[in-house]
């Protein structure tokens, strides 16, 4: 990976998950309405496999699926927070929360509405997310 990304560190609330995720300083990132992410606040950081990297807790996801059961979203189960997940959208990559970076002072995140309640007229639009940089 060449420099303009560098590796941030990331995880749930009482610490047991842990991640680091390579981003540049200025980053996309998606807020969406869907049933899920609606309630939750996530704010997507989607980023190809080759930047993630989980480096604690393992153990402790507990992995949920709906509907088409092709994303998984994964939970501490010890506090309940998706601080990362696998995309249906983006299944060869990942969707870091965005709320669970430590210290984002210096990243300027870009964030954008994304219809997720039509999810299939809209998919399309994140698919290059996950794909790297040319």
């Amino acid at each position: 990976m060449s420099e303009p990304f560098a590796w941030r560190a990331g995880g749930c609330h009482c610490g047991g998950v842990r991640f680091e995720v390579a981003l540049p300083a200025q980053v996309e990132a998606q807020s969406c309405n869907c049933s899920m992410c609606a309630r939750t606040g996530y704010v997507h950081l989607i980023v190809p496999e080759s930047r993630f990297r989980l480096t604690k807790g393992a153990e402790r996801l507990v992995e949920y699926t709906f509907n088409t059961r092709v994303a998984k979203h994964l939970f501490c189960a010890e506090c309940g927070i998706k601080s990362f997940y696998r995309p249906r959208s983006n299944p060869d990559g990942w969707s870091v929360n965005g709320r669970c970076l430590d210290g984002v002072d210096d990243l300027e995140l870009i964030i954008e509405a994304f219809d997720g309640q039509n999810w299939e007229a809209n998919a399309a639009s994140l698919s290059h997310l996950s794909k790297e940089p040319a």
